[in-house]
């Protein structure tokens, strides 16, 4: 009898080209995030700014989300960039509530820790297949 070597399933490349660009992006976004925080509290328009570019973030977040379902099914891929996607958009949502509560002593860290969760899932997306 001989053996039959099985290969992993390699999921539709159109999938993954989608999720890599919507994870720059989203990367983009928190980054201009930090910087509208900024101008928050140094131009008048800022706030208003930081409130539309929030809104921009929660979008592409939820097609970060879609895409990386997209890469598992129909794609054929890993499930493995779901969870990171939908904990940052779960964080994107709880960060614009505090926001919008005022409540900045747990705000600004949660998008610094956004920025950071956004990143290390961008280097997950861009390994190269079998080292992520």
């Amino acid at each position: 009898m001989t053996a039959v070597p099985t290969t992993a399933a390699r999921p539709a490349a159109w999938t993954v080209q989608t999720l890599k660009a919507v994870v720059v992006l989203h990367v983009v976004a928190l980054l201009f995030q930090a910087v509208t925080a900024g101008m928050l509290l140094s131009t008048p328009g800022g706030r208003a700014l930081h409130g539309a570019s929030a809104m921009a973030l929660a979008v592409i977040g939820l097609l970060h989300l879609v895409a990386a379902i997209l890469v598992w099914r129909p794609g054929g891929g890993p499930a493995r960039f779901i969870g990171p996607a939908a904990g940052l958009l779960l964080f994107t949502f709880v960060a614009a509530a505090l926001g919008i509560a005022h409540v900045k002593v747990v705000h600004l860290p949660l998008g610094v820790m956004l920025f950071g969760g956004g990143v290390a899932q961008l280097i997950r997306v861009m390994a190269r297949p079998g080292r992520a």
